[in-house]
């Protein structure tokens, strides 16, 4: 199998196993019981807090691990949102950002809240003008993703959270494709992250809050984490999650130059009739997202079996609909649908994208002919 799918999970890396085999086997203690075992976990726990905290590169805040970034955006949008100020109300966010942030704002509009969703042009960015002008003094948070899931787009968060400072809003940045990557820009108030897309563990993820910026607790319980989020931590996803992100740090720059010379030879591996969806320079270099007209995308799929490629998003996977974020970029919806997503990354080989690239090709090349 040539695995090209790193936007909905990435291998986890060798290091990071290794880190974790010793608390899934003889150091099972509850980091939250008072004896020996329990504080030896509840050690590496917040050892593995300070990890992440450190790739993060942020201002003074604290991390509360949480069990995935859905989690994350889930507990700021609604207690920001709840708990805010009287007369801030509206919550703004861009048309392409992940479900977890789009349905959780149409579920708080539901409630009588307002969301204030954002167009992006062709190239997949959102107009700071158009932004300037939503971002009003009855928000109470604005909401955007550093690199898109489906199209490795950067949104100016820098500008964006600017903006939201300036009408008394909390900013929230969606990290999850960026940590490890993409530096975070510092005037964030709120950091939503997960390890699985940085070669870490699946079901744990973690949200960075900026010093002074609370919020109301989502999950109740126990009262651990100071009573952020209740719920027994597991040492060995935390353990994983902050290996996986100092590794990420440490490969930063190996990582990023790895990834530029497999998007070179993916971009020159494919023919004539393909075409990029998005801005080409702004955007991450490990996310080749592009359509072919006419493409059968399910049928390329059937073909090549033992290719790991996606037409999108995986949690909007085998839901027949086109891509939203291919919608908002102003895609008919049958350009849409002839749209795939070969992610790649840090153990994709070179051999392997060209090997792959030139299998897609041909094959979309024999539907075109049979068309």
């Amino acid at each position: 199998m040539i695995y090209l799918d790193y936007q909905a999970t990435t291998p986890l890396a060798p290091e990071v196993r290794d880190a974790m085999l010793p608390w899934l086997s003889d150091r099972f203690g509850n980091p939250h019981s008072p004896h020996r075992m329990g504080r030896e976990a509840a050690a590496a726990v917040a050892y593995a807090g300070d990890r992440l905290t450190a790739a993060l590169d942020l201002p003074p805040g604290r991390v509360v691990f949480t069990s995935g970034a859905t989690e994350a955006v889930n507990w700021t949008i609604q207690s920001a949102l709840r708990h805010a100020p009287r007369g801030r109300r509206a919550i703004v966010t861009i048309a392409t950002e992940h479900a977890c942030v789009l349905d959780t704002a149409a579920a708080m509009a539901a409630e009588g809240y307002e969301a204030r969703v954002l167009p992006v042009g062709r190239d997949g960015l959102v107009d700071l003008d158009m932004a300037a002008g939503a971002i009003r003094d009855d928000v109470a948070l604005v909401a955007a993703m550093l690199v898109n899931n489906e199209i490795g787009i950067l949104q100016p968060i820098a500008a964006l959270a600017d903006l939201a400072h300036a009408a008394g809003a909390r900013f929230l940045c969606d990290a999850v494709q960026g940590l490890g990557r993409v530096a975070i820009p510092p005037a964030c108030d709120f950091v939503a992250v997960s390890a699985h897309k940085l070669h870490g563990p699946k079901g744990v993820g973690a949200l960075w809050l900026r010093e002074g910026a609370t919020l109301a607790p989502l999950i109740h319980g126990g009262g651990q984490q100071d009573g952020l989020r209740s719920g027994t931590l597991s040492p060995a996803l935390c353990v994983g999650f902050g290996a996986a992100a100092s590794l990420a740090s440490e490969r930063t720059t190996i990582d990023a130059r790895h990834v530029e010379g497999l998007w070179d030879a993916a971009v020159a591996a494919f023919g004539d009739g393909w075409t990029i969806n998005g801005a080409i320079e702004r955007r991450y270099r490990g996310n080749l997202n592009i359509r072919r007209e006419g493409l059968d995308v399910a049928r390329l799929m059937s073909e090549l079996r033992d290719v790991a490629f996606s037409a999108g998003s995986a949690c909007a996977s085998g839901s027949g609909r086109p891509s939203h974020v291919l919608r908002a970029l102003g895609l008919s919806e049958a350009a849409a649908k002839s749209s795939i997503r070969l992610g790649f990354g840090r153990y994709t080989t070179e051999e392997q994208l060209v090997e792959a690239a030139t299998r897609i090709d041909a094959a979309a090349a024999r539907q075109r002919e049979w068309a």
